[in-house]
């Protein structure tokens, strides 16, 4: 079964995907906030890493007086479970209406109509 996941908002999904961006955990938030594309005051970005926390997108390691964050929510994972829920939500779980909105005049290139057939035979095997 595939793992669901609250949506996140635009604020916090960026922290997230910072910190997916990084190579090393746990990260401080100075390593964050070289990340964000917004100048964030401390507070804000501390909220935000608070609230990721309280959804179990995050674990908070106290270390001297900061805190120090780990991902517990894959990005991969969360971006599958997103869009499974986005192609559901909008297409009632057709791939073929998702396809069809994202080409309305059907000028698919050859080397899309390929990669769409080796996705689809993926989920064939």
């Amino acid at each position: 079964m595939a793992a669901t996941f609250p949506k996140l908002p635009d604020a916090e999904l960026e922290v997230m995907q910072a910190l997916w961006a990084l190579d090393r955990y746990p990260a401080h938030t100075s390593d964050l906030s070289a990340r964000l594309s917004k100048d964030w005051k401390a507070p804000t970005l501390l909220k935000l890493l608070s609230r990721l926390e309280e959804r179990g997108f995050v674990r908070a390691e106290k270390q001297g007086r900061a805190n120090l964050y780990t991902p517990l929510v894959q990005e991969q994972d969360y971006l599958q479970a997103e869009s499974r829920s986005f192609l559901s939500r909008l297409h009632h779980g057709s791939l073929s209406s998702l396809v069809a909105s994202l080409y309305p005049d059907a000028n698919l290139s050859q080397e899309d109509i390929q990669a769409l057939e080796r996705i689809l035979g993926k989920e064939v095997d």
